[in-house]
């Protein structure tokens, strides 16, 4: 089984952003720019989520699914506020090949099934963002970790399967964006009891936290955002003086959380095959 290695993009408005914890929202650039470098070196697929989207009750990225879909030849996943059948049909038809959903399927577990048969299992990946308790159990969020659920995780997953997901994108809302590496328990816990496809997300800093995880848990892919980002960054030079909102101070000396080495995926894809673990090429 190869292992793909999937960015995530991390959407408000028409830009990239980027957070720790998913707060904090920090804004990067161009969505498409950054696409196009991570499919030019490797990429598997690309993950857009629209980050506000729930919040504000309407996914807006149509526009830059086009785009990026008539450049960029990889597999895309879209999420962020989908809620209705016609929602997917448009994201679909915009040119995304998969789409997420997260609070649609927490307010109605039907509408996971709903979906699966109207527009095949394959096409239909649903989001977990998990918080650790206290007492060390995990439970679900929605709106990009704002809003408790109620849900145990564990116990969550198991009713995405019955209800005919393809795949389930499991965030640690801890551990994102903090470098500090994955939360292998939670992906471990989650592997060991569902039988569908796993994407981990959620505490990349380094290369060796990604060979860990692959060694240490049942995952099939593995989504990462800052160590990506902060590379194509320090790559392209990227002219941060074009960006007219958010916070972009920190780019004019590119400064980052010391827990994260930035990294270029086709670096990753062959540190991983040197260390025995299969990925696309």
């Amino acid at each position: 089984m190869n292992i793909r290695i999937i960015p995530r993009l991390d959407i408000k408005g028409p830009n990239l952003v980027k957070g720790i914890q998913l707060e904090g929202l920090r804004v990067l650039g161009e969505p498409s720019d950054f696409a196009q470098f991570y499919y030019k070196n490797g990429a598997d697929e690309i993950l857009y989520m629209d980050v506000v989207a729930s919040l504000y009750g309407r996914n807006s990225l149509n526009e830059i699914i086009e785009r990026t879909a008539s450049e960029v030849f990889i597999p895309l996943t879209v999420g962020g506020g989908l809620k209705t059948l016609y929602d997917i049909e448009s994201v679909l038809k915009s040119g995304a090949d998969k789409v997420v959903i997260n609070t649609a399927a927490v307010k109605n577990p039907n509408f996971i099934s709903q979906a699966s048969r109207e527009f095949g299992s394959s096409t239909i990946a649903i989001s977990i963002e998990a918080i650790k308790q206290e007492n060390n159990s995990y439970y679900a969020y929605t709106d990009n970790g704002r809003e408790y659920t109620g849900l145990d995780v564990l116990d969550w997953a198991k009713e995405i399967e019955q209800n005919g997901a393809g795949e389930i994108i499991i965030t640690s809302v801890n551990k994102e964006g903090t470098g500090e590496g994955f939360d292998i328990d939670l992906i471990s816990k989650i592997s060991d009891i569902i039988n569908l496809p796993i994407v981990a997300h959620g505490g990349a800093g380094k290369k060796e936290d990604i060979l860990m995880l692959s060694k240490r848990s049942r995952v099939n892919a593995i989504s990462a955002a800052s160590i990506f980002h902060y590379n194509y960054i320090q790559e392209e030079g990227y002219n941060y003086n074009n960006l007219d909102e958010g916070n972009t101070d920190f780019l004019s000396d590119i400064r980052i959380n010391k827990n994260l080495s930035p990294l270029n995926i086709a670096d990753l894809k062959q540190y991983l095959k040197t260390n025995n673990i299969d990925v696309r090429t």
